[in-house]
């Protein structure tokens, strides 16, 4: 059953106790409405008969009217007047035994009587009810004959609401169902921005955000096939030349570096995939310097200044060596130099986009990716690598550290993305500012406290 139905007969269904409802209400409301008018008449005109006997007018009482009757009780019950055996509307003796100065009613089967005790006597005046009866039947008829029209009347408008009101749920529904794996393409609701719109809107988010996902993954996908390729060939070039010429070292030193360039870039990848940049650090004392020289030491070319004594950070040798390495590898693709390439370290107060450079000044304003961030108030070792590359289009600074997302100068979308993994991982930062002529990636680590030194 579909939903469209369900609502559909739930709103029937609360159409008829409603009408029920509606019936029942109306019509006691009108019965007891038309009882207590009569009660009220009959407690008004007792009253008035009862001041009249106080008052010695006893002549001018009126017995017996077109509706209704006067009768008089003794203070023991029995009925003085009217002397007639067959009169019906008669109080019961323990009724008028128990009657006070103040009115009270009697409900019978066919009529309504209200006592009041006077002076030596009891009086008592009635109607017939049973025309009430009749007219409570006639309105019961009505209201049935009414709800009898106004049920299946009822039922088609609700129907034809429901119908109308669900139109732009029912259309997104298939258009949802429509959607699949390769179909990611947003949905189209052209209804109120209600409930139903709001969730179109969620999912067409979700939509756009795997249809980006998926884009990504196949570019990225397309370039490892190439980046891996492109190494891959040369190796197999290379052996080939070490095959007929065993003692050729040029050919095996290139052997090398190639191995190593790809057995980096599958680690990246496995690193990425696993989330192993975030999850696997296993912390020692380390000398963040002896970690840059090596890093730059990969580069010949790159510049390295940093004191002579460098307080140590707590991290993961392996991982600061990875970051270290993905920043200088980038920006010497950048730069397309290790010439162009610097690497400063120094210490800084707090982490910031713009920190400040011991070695040298830069006036002129970068762009940059990381927001301002209130930071902890401690010491913090910084180290910046700075290319002289044409520096980073606008465009491309939010998507920076994403996974997949690649610059315009190459490479496989991944090193950026690890390298902040693995400076959040350490409890740091990685902070980007650019201009034409500079690109420069700050590193925060916390330096490590006196005590824990200890």
């Amino acid at each position: 059953m579909s939903f469209r139905t369900r609502l559909i007969l739930a709103y029937v269904l609360l159409w008829v106790l409603i009408l029920l409802l509606t019936l029942a209400v109306t019509f006691y409301s009108i019965s007891f409405g038309l009882y207590g008018q009569v009660e009220r008449s009959l407690t008004g005109y007792v009253t008035e008969l009862a001041q009249l006997y106080a008052s010695g007018k006893a002549g001018e009482v009126n017995t017996r009217t077109r509706l209704v009757n006067v009768t008089l009780y003794s203070q023991g019950g029995q009925l003085i007047y009217p002397s007639d055996t067959d009169f019906g509307q008669r109080i019961p003796r323990n009724y008028i035994r128990d009657a006070s100065e103040t009115p009270k009613p009697f409900y019978a089967n066919d009529f309504i009587a209200v006592y009041q005790r006077i002076p030596g006597a009891i009086i008592a005046v009635s109607q017939d009810t049973r025309y009430i009866e009749v007219i409570s039947g006639g309105i019961r008829n009505s209201l049935l004959v009414g709800m009898a029209f106004l049920l299946p009347v009822g039922a088609l408008f609700i129907v034809f609401a429901a119908r109308v009101a669900l139109v732009p749920l029912h259309r997104a529904a298939q258009e949802v169902d429509r959607r699949g794996p390769f179909n990611l393409s947003p949905i189209v609701y052209t209804g109120p921005k209600d409930d139903i719109g709001v969730m179109v809107e969620r999912v067409n988010e979700l939509l756009r955000e795997l249809s980006e996902a998926r884009d990504r993954e196949r570019a990225f996908l397309a370039e490892v096939s190439h980046e891996l390729r492109t190494p891959l060939t040369s190796l197999n070039g290379y052996l080939e030349r070490l095959a007929r010429n065993p003692n050729d070292s040029e050919m095996l030193e290139r052997s090398r570096k190639i191995a190593a360039h790809t057995v980096r870039m599958v680690q990246d990848l496995l690193a990425l995939a696993r989330g192993e940049a975030e999850r696997t650090v296993n912390a020692h004392i380390v000398n963040l310097g002896d970690i840059l020289r090596q890093a730059v030491g990969e580069y010949p070319g790159v510049s390295l200044k940093m004191p002579e004594a460098f307080p140590e950070v707590l991290g993961d040798p392996d991982r600061l060596l990875q970051l270290a390495r993905n920043l200088v590898s980038n920006a010497v693709r950048a730069a397309g130099s290790a010439e162009k390439v610097r690497v400063r370290v120094w210490q800084e107060k707090e982490p910031t986009d713009y920190p400040r450079d011991p070695y040298e000044t830069q006036d002129e304003a970068r762009v940059t990716s990381t927001p301002e961030m209130r930071s902890l108030k401690q010491p913090w070792a910084a180290f910046a690598v700075v290319d002289s590359g044409p520096g980073i289009a606008p465009e491309v600074m939010p998507r920076l550290f994403t996974r997949f997302a690649r610059g315009p100068e190459g490479g496989t979308g991944l090193g950026l993305a690890i390298a902040k993994q693995i400076a959040e991982a350490h409890g740091g930062q990685i902070r980007v500012a650019s201009r034409p002529g500079e690109t420069r990636f700050t590193v925060f680590l916390p330096l490590l406290a006196e005590s824990e030194e200890g």
